[in-house]
């Protein structure tokens, strides 16, 4: 059984990031990268299901540009076999990176794919079932559990009103949420087996899909500051400012 992971290069969510002078986007100059973190989680899953003898092999795959490979050395020293850049400078929405991991899937023909549900750049919460749509997959997003059999996979999800298991026939697809695990550090040695581990480079003319971009960023900004709390002397004079807020007055 082969595993393919999806990856995503994003700031450090402990990081404090700030929009450019020009509101164009994103200030991310001199700003700490790491692994997306539900990514992290989808690579955690996938090693462990190897690690359980229920997959051979796992690839990983990120899309972006060269410094992208920092982000697979990573997912390749927590135990992944081999990965796949697709190098682009540009920047990548979410159906043009469900059309290249389609290609990817086609060449590779996993039984599984995992993804983390959403990046926390974006937070589009997208890929995972623009990508199950196009290849015609079952999906099961929202994944805090994943139970591997030899044709078919368990899901339990997590929904609003608490938690829904779907019966999966394989190939599939599966978003990793929080608590589907909790990621491993890597050791040193690892980090330095991962160094010789193969990284195939490639280009999205590769795999003859567009990403030329359908969205227009018009602006982005901060967020306003929060005001400055009020002291009242009574609950009864908190009840009555609260129903002049909200117009019941």
């Amino acid at each position: 059984m082969k595993i393919v992971v999806a990856v995503k290069r994003v700031a450090d969510p402990n990081v404090k990031v700030r929009a450019l002078a020009d509101s164009s986007g994103v200030d991310l100059a001199n700003v700490k990268m790491t692994m997306n973190p539900f990514d992290e989680i989808a690579v955690e899953e996938a090693v462990r299901l190897k690690e359980a003898g229920r997959a051979d092999e796992v690839v990983v795959v990120s899309i972006g540009s060269e410094k992208s490979a920092e982000t697979l050395r990573t997912a390749l020293a927590m135990g992944a076999d081999r990965g796949i850049l697709i190098r682009t400078e540009a920047v990548v929405e979410p159906l043009a990176v469900a059309k290249l991991l389609k290609a990817v899937a086609e060449a590779e023909r996993p039984d599984i794919i995992i993804t983390g549900k959403q990046a926390i750049d974006d937070d589009a919460n997208q890929t995972g079932q623009m990508l199950s749509a196009l290849l015609g997959w079952g999906q099961g997003t929202f994944a805090s559990k994943l139970v591997v059999g030899d044709k078919a996979i368990e899901v339990t999800r997590e929904i609003d009103g608490g938690l829904q298991t779907v019966s999966l026939q394989l190939p599939a697809l599966v978003t990793a949420d929080l608590r589907l695990n909790e990621p491993r550090y890597a050791s040193l040695p690892n980090i330095m087996k991962a160094k010789k581990k193969p990284i195939d480079e490639r280009t999205p003319a590769d795999y003859g899909a567009s990403i030329e971009p359908r969205l227009i960023v018009v602006r982005v900004h901060e967020p306003a500051n929060r005001k400055a709390g009020i002291k009242v002397g009574s609950v009864g004079e908190l009840v009555e400012r609260l129903h002049r807020e909200a117009g019941v007055l």
